[in-house]
């Protein structure tokens, strides 16, 4: 097996060249080439186990929650009501476990087009998987794209949870997916994608700011740490129909008890608050965005 070297694995890509995140393996559990991408899952030594798609860590069951969490919360955090949710890709089910855990949400539609990862994410990673049985997902096999182009100003906030900007996903990285979405959302929607690392892909995350600015009436990037993924950190990429959204105050806020009732590791009112907040190489960059 290529990707695992001496019961190591060492995610090697040009999008971070001269640099690997490695994991000591303890087993493989399944690695298959599905019809759109390899995907393997193994035992890792210290972080659990590991879904790999193409080579690319997309998570571990030891630090998943960082990502999820803020993906998620940031965009339904700012909304004032949130009832209706879009979910493209996302396919081990993390996204749409935040999702549900807030009750003003009445549907959720998930939208992930390579079957495998639902599949192997329900027999190994459970804890992520754990709502695919709830009565308020609906679930659609299939091209996010078409999907969207039949379901306009339907939802109150679509998330796309995909992987980087190389090889299937590299669409979801243009203005043209960006507008895609804006025509599915509701007048006052708001969207939050994953938006890269600012150590690593910096023209990236200027650029799509900057069309974002003129496609919607608010944009923003922020973030959160995560030790598997690329330099440590990975973005978001926030985007508000609503001339009254201000991302960095959440429209809705929760107590330390609340946070605990909803299980959350990672979000907080104050954690939303600062994830905006960025280094001043990151600000003067972005600037003129």
């Amino acid at each position: 097996m290529d990707l695992i070297k001496n019961g190591w694995f060492s995610e090697i890509n040009n999008l971070w060249p001269g640099q690997a995140m490695s994991l000591e393996v303890e087993e493989v559990l399944h690695h298959e080439r599905s019809e759109y991408q390899d995907v393997l899952v193994f035992k890792s030594k210290t972080y659990g186990n590991v879904l790999v798609l193409d080579g690319v860590i997309q998570l571990t069951e030891r630090d998943e929650f960082s990502y999820q969490e803020m993906i998620a919360h940031l965009p339904l955090f700012s909304h004032p009501n949130p009832k209706k949710v879009l979910v493209i890709g996302g396919g081990d089910g993390g996204v749409v476990r935040e999702i549900l855990k807030h009750s003003c949400v009445d549907e959720v539609v998930q939208c992930e087009i390579d079957k495998m990862v639902i599949d192997v994410s329900k027999k190994y990673l459970p804890s992520t998987a754990a709502c695919y049985s709830s009565r308020k997902l609906t679930q659609h096999v299939g091209d996010g794209f078409a999907f969207m182009r039949e379901h306009k100003r339907e939802f109150d906030v679509i998330i796309t949870d995909s992987s980087d900007p190389d090889g299937p996903a590299e669409s979801l990285f243009e203005e043209s997916y960006y507008q895609l979405m804006k025509d599915a959302l509701k007048p006052n929607g708001i969207i939050s994608t994953q938006g890269e690392c600012m150590w690593l892909h910096m023209a990236l995350i200027k650029k799509m700011l900057t069309f974002n600015r003129r496609l919607f009436a608010h944009a923003d990037y922020a973030f959160t740490t995560i030790p598997t993924y690329p330099s440590g950190q990975i973005g978001f990429m926030l985007c508000s129909c609503n001339p009254e959204t201000k991302f960095n105050v959440p429209a809705r806020t929760i107590t330390s008890e609340e946070a605990d009732t909803m299980d959350l590791k990672y979000y907080s009112s104050e954690v939303h608050r600062a994830a905006f907040v960025l280094p001043r190489f990151v600000q003067k960059e972005l600037s003129s965005a």
